[in-house]
Parts: structure tokens; sequence; C-alpha cells
């Protein structure tokens, strides 16, 4: 009987060893292998065993880790204080030194994230934080890059996520936008007054050569004007040569008012005129008043 107990416990002891002996590591993880706390090599995807209690095996994850950055405040280059946040994409290339080199990569990275973000955007203006945002990214990815090397992880890309302006420069720049959609609204009314004067130009020079077309456009006119049934049609003349004819007119009529009636014409005969007789010594004779 106790042979038999002492079967089922080996047994045991040997399943129990089996189970600690046999590993699986997955498809996107690399494995580590400590052999009494030295590095003895990584294991690929796939079933691996180990010597129980003697070696130990770290799986390290390969796949694009995704870390937010949580916004920073941050005064720009113009003294503009705005609040960033970004997110960083990165993978584990080297599975040593991302175990051996560093205790917690994801802290680490998430650390050094944050004070590159407010390093970077600093040494920009608010204009080019807001316009140029693929050279920052580029920066921030550059610097960490060169950080993260000796960790064994690669920083993929860096974008910036929400970039928060103060309700004053909001405001500000609302009123620099709408000043700006003005200007452009009246250059191209202004273009459009030039390009209608130019055309009203080249049709009087034509109405000058024909004067018939002054005609026809006038009943043109007429005709739109009649398409409701209650219009009173009213027949242009040419207002300017109007005021000079009714100015002519006026300045005649009080010309004639001012001189008066004239005087009657009398006509001479022989019998209105008066006869002397002659004198004796032939002078005439003088006339005594």
């Amino acid at each position: 009987m106790s042979v038999v107990w002492t079967a089922v416990i080996i047994a045991l002891v040997v399943l129990f060893l089996l189970f600690l002996a046999v590993k699986v590591v997955k498809q996107y993880e690399q494995g580590v292998l400590f052999r009494l706390g030295r590095v003895i090599g990584t294991r690929q995807a796939g079933l691996t065993f180990i010597i129980p209690f003697v070696d130990v095996l770290n799986r390290v994850s390969l796949r694009i880790v995704t870390m937010p950055i949580q916004s920073q405040g941050i005064i720009t280059r113009d003294n503009v204080s705005v609040d960033v946040s970004a997110v960083a994409y990165f993978r584990v290339v080297d599975p040593v030194k991302s175990v051996v080199a560093i205790e917690n990569v994801g802290a680490a990275i998430n650390q050094i994230a944050q004070t590159t973000l407010r390093k970077v955007v600093g040494q920009h203006t608010l204009d080019e934080t807001l316009s140029e945002t693929d050279r920052i990214n580029i920066d921030i990815k550059t610097i960490l890059d060169v950080a993260t090397e000796d960790w064994g992880v690669e920083v993929t890309l860096v974008e910036l996520k929400d970039i928060q302006l103060p309700d004053s420069m909001k405001r500000a720049m609302a009123r620099q936008a709408e000043a700006e959609r003005e200007k452009r609204a009246k250059i191209i009314a202004a273009e459009g007054e030039a390009l209608a004067a130019d055309a009203l130009g080249t049709a009087a020079d034509i109405m000058m050569a024909h004067p018939l077309a002054l005609q026809l456009r006038n009943l043109q006119s007429l005709v739109e004007l009649g398409v409701d049934k209650n219009t009173t049609v009213v027949f242009p003349a040419p207002l300017m040569s109007t005021i000079g004819e009714l100015g002519s007119f006026l300045a005649r009529e009080n010309a004639a008012a001012t001189a008066g009636p004239p005087a009657p014409v009398v006509p001479l005969t022989p019998a209105a005129l008066p006869i002397q007789p002659p004198a004796a010594n032939g002078k005439p004779l003088a006339s005594s008043s």
C-alpha cells in the first residue's frame, strides 16, 4: 500500500515539475531566459522547456503599443499658454535590453515623452505650433528615438492630438479670421466692380457707334418691366439731353420776360413829314419854339 502511495506522489511531483518546465511563447512575444540570474538567450514563439526553479522566462511583447501623452501646460516662445496632448506609438525591437536596461519601459517612455513634448513645443510660437505640427511630430520622435535606443525600444510615430487655447486667444483669432474674410470679400467685390466697369465701358462704346443699339436695349428693359400686369411703363428719354434742352428753354423764357414787349414800328410816309415854306431871300425861315 505504501508503494502505491509513493508511486502516486512521485507521479504528482513529476507532473508538477513538467508543468513548471513547459512554457508557451505566443506569436507576438519573445521570451528572455534567465538561468540563475544570468541571461542565456531568447526563446522564439512556440513551445519551450526550462529547468524549474533554475530558469526564469520573461515574455516580452513585440506588438506596437499605443501610449497617450496626457495634456501638458506649455508656454510657447511668444508667451502664450496652451495645453497640448499627444499620442505616441512604440514597439520593442530588442527584448533583452528592454528587460535588462530598464525596469518599466512603458512608464519610462511616458515620462520622457511628456518632458520632450514640453521642450519641443516651447521652442515654437503659437502660429508654428498650429500650422507646423508635422515638423513638431518629427522633432519629438527624433528626440525619443535617441533616448530609447539604449532601452531596445523604437518609437514609430508621435502625433499631437489636441491643442487647447485660452478663451481670450480664441476670441482674438476669431476676430483676425473675420477681418481676413472681410478683406478677401472687399478685394473680390472690387475686382467685380472693375470687371463690370470695363464691360459697361465696352457696351457704351458700342452704343455710341450704333445708336440703334441703345433703343433696342431700352425696348428690352421695357419688356423686362412689363412682366407684371400692374406695371406702368414709362418710355425713357436720354436724360442729359432732356435736362439740357429744358435748361435752354427756361433761360430763353427768363430773358424774354426781363426785356418786356417790343415797341411798335411806325412807317414813315410823305404826309407825315412837316413842310416848311421858303423864305423871301431863298433861305429857310427860322422856327420859333
